[in-house]
């Protein structure tokens, strides 16, 4: 039912340079039938695996093997949520306990460093207020490793948002009424990245101009990336670009003037 990251060793891993082949590889892993169902036949759901697994650190075959596009949302298997969280640099460790009595899951979360353990609990009384303790399925014939992966999910997600991505359990995804997922409406005052930090800006900047020199993407697709994780301002997108900045002409300016 959940796949789990054996590496992230890359292998035979395809590397798409660009969208078109991107899509060209979609189509063909969709054709396959080594793939999971649910992507045979769907190339659009395929790429858009890959583009979340990439962003994640997979690569597209351990992508489609462990996320799964739920009710058009990318979603990942309870036990693969995990696997990643670990392979974070600053996961400090996590427990899980079950009470029987109480038919409680819990599941404890903490980074490097915290001085206090995050704990999240998902019980029975929790699985009937949101009307899934009578569903079939899942929830009829493991109950308890629902009630797990739904506490193991709110738990992670809470401590390593930065590691997931906005991934969701695809336990939970499955769990999401089909008309609230498509009639959602967006959020009216969508929220601001605050700035990319000055410092890693500077440490990742050669990195970034190395990859797009190789040709291995260009300098939009850099600022895309980036952008996910904070604001660039217009000169550090221009140095990404190669462009001169405000202050590359104001201290230009300024040793001709001393000259």
């Amino acid at each position: 039912m959940s796949h789990a990251i054996a590496t992230r060793s890359a292998g035979f891993a395809l590397a798409p340079s660009n969208m078109q082949e991107a899509m060209r590889a979609a189509e063909m892993l969709s054709g396959s039938q080594m793939v999971p169902r649910c992507y045979q036949g769907k190339p659009q759901d395929t790429l858009v695996a890959m583009m979340m697994g990439n962003e994640l650190g997979l690569n597209p075959i351990q992508s489609l093997q462990n996320i799964a596009v739920i009710n058009g949302k990318p979603s990942i298997y309870g036990d693969a949520l995990l696997a990643l969280v670990q392979n974070h640099p600053a996961f400090g460790g996590h427990e899980e306990s079950f009470d029987d009595r109480t038919m409680t899951a819990t599941c404890t979360v903490w980074r490097k460093g915290d001085q206090q353990k995050h704990s999240v609990d998902f019980s029975k009384s929790d699985a009937e207020m949101a009307g899934l303790w009578n569903k079939q399925g899942p929830w009829k014939q493991y109950p308890k490793r629902m009630l797990m992966w739904r506490a193991r999910g709110y738990a992670l997600r809470d401590k390593f948002a930065d590691a997931l991505g906005g991934l969701i359990t695809a336990e939970e995804a499955q769990d999401m009424p089909t008309d609230a997922v498509q009639s959602a409406p967006r959020d009216p005052d969508p929220k601001v990245l605050p700035d990319y930090p000055a410092d890693q800006f500077a440490e990742n900047l050669p990195k970034w101009l190395g990859v797009i020199e190789s040709g291995r993407r260009s300098a939009d697709d850099i600022i895309a990336m980036v952008e996910t994780k904070g604001t660039l301002t217009d000169d550090q997108k221009a140095e990404i670009r190669g462009e001169v900045t405000d202050a590359d002409f104001t201290e230009t300016n300024n040793q001709e003037q001393a000259a």
